[in-house]
């Protein structure tokens, strides 16, 4: 594959908040060997090497979809798990498209409904279709009664549902056996839900343990919805990796997340709540009725949360139920304005938790996230500056390109 030299661009790096104002990158296969300012670029050879100026665009690391839910069809909540499975693919192909067309080239998916992110994540692997590199999970895992166990018969078959530790096991098995990378578990409800409390457990801590143990033995990373700080503190006890939500927090909790820093993630996921408010009447549910379910003080206390894990580092990430007819793919971005807005992040602040940090949740041996030499060559094309207002990142017509292992896929135009 021929050396590409890209330069006159405004280069983020993605180490720490700098900005390069003529900076370059030289990329060679799928590996980025040299990136900085253009004063100092090594010799290379004109003739070996494809020349691109970006003229003065932004340059900036892939960044990370961190809570993906592919396989949703930008439907009513109610109407996610009745989905064709045919079907439900064929969306899941488009999804991954968009998802990648807006610069998130990495993807941690938070579950597939219809258990079809294993085969997605193959064919994107193959080449045979675009989309982010994708840690791939398969189907929910909850308990009787729990937020994942739906009332619909259509959605018989399409949750994990397992009750007591040697089940649980057997569940996780499964999952590791239709080779996921992920298992997704529910440890506690959703306001919205009506048998599934936040504040009510899902699971024991032994059926908790006994996931997180047969998953990283099988070598699965865990994801867990966990809105409350019961179940937060239960997601940090047994080893969770990434933990959604986290909206209600004690300060044992919160001293609990600042002592596992270094092993887990945070996201928050604040867009679902938001849009619930916002855009909630476009599928039958007010924003009176929102409110008195309590999603704005699940707002307001989703703010001090992460106010208080910024404090103590703990890492954090965006990505939030993004796929449902009020929060529909491809505005993924809008996280980042959120993390600005709502968390009072700077811009580079908020660039760094989608790009440094997301790829490191993504990848933990470090070869995402950052244009540092020998990592990945996953980078944007930015006609704009998201570090002067980070909005940019939400229209289709600035992203100029994206760029996964070294090439631009012509499939992410029209």
């Amino acid at each position: 594959m021929t050396k590409q030299l890209i330069t006159n661009a405004r280069l983020f790096i993605g180490v720490d908040d700098t900005v390069i104002d003529d900076g370059s990158v030289l990329v060679d296969g799928d590996r980025i060997t040299w990136a900085g300012s253009t004063g100092e670029l090594p010799a290379v050879v004109s003739g070996d090497v494809e020349m691109l100026d970006v003229a003065g665009k932004f340059v900036m690391p892939g960044m990370t979809e961190s809570h993906v839910h592919l396989s949703y069809s930008n439907a009513h909540p109610s109407q996610l798990d009745r989905q064709p499975i045919p079907t439900a693919m064929l969306d899941a192909v488009d999804n991954a498209r968009t998802l990648l067309g807006f610069g998130f080239t990495s993807a941690i998916s938070f579950g597939s409904a219809q258990g079809i992110d294993v085969p997605l994540r193959t064919a994107i692997d193959s080449g045979r279709v675009p989309g982010p590199r994708l840690l791939a999970s398969e189907k929910d895992l909850g308990s009787t009664g729990s937020n994942a166990d739906s009332t619909s018969p259509e959605s018989d078959g399409r949750k994990r549902i397992a009750d007591g530790p040697w089940a649980v096991r057997a569940a996780v098995r499964e999952v590791a056996k239709a080779g996921a990378d992920v298992v997704k578990i529910f440890l506690d409800g959703e306001e919205l839900s009506a048998h599934a409390a936040p504040g009510v457990l899902s699971y024991t801590d032994e059926e908790v343990a006994a996931a997180c143990e047969e998953a990283h033995e099988r070598g699965l990373r865990v994801a867990c919805h966990a809105r409350s700080a019961r179940a937060v503190k239960q997601a940090v006890r047994y080893g969770v990796d990434f933990v959604g939500h986290a909206n209600f927090l004690d300060d044992e909790a919160v001293d609990m997340l600042a002592d596992a820093r270094d092993r887990l993630f945070v996201g928050p996921g604040i867009a679902w709540e938001i849009q619930l408010l916002e855009r909630g009447h476009e599928i039958g549910l007010s924003r009176t009725a929102m409110e008195k379910r309590g999603y704005q003080r699940e707002i307001d206390e989703t703010i001090s949360a992460v106010k208080r894990l910024r404090e103590v580092g703990v890492r954090l990430l965006i990505g939030g139920d993004y796929g449902l007819s009020i929060t529909p793919h491809g505005t993924n971005a809008k996280d980042l304005e959120y993390f600005v807005d709502l968390f009072e992040m700077s811009t580079a602040e908020a660039l760094l938790c989608a790009t440094r940090d997301g790829g490191l949740a993504a990848d933990p041996t470090g070869m995402l996230g950052t244009l540092e030499a020998e990592t990945a060559a996953d980078l944007v094309i930015v006609d704009g500056d998201p570090i002067a207002d980070i909005r940019v990142l939400q229209d289709a017509d600035r992203i100029a390109a994206v760029m996964k292992a070294g090439v631009v896929d012509d499939r992410l135009l029209g």
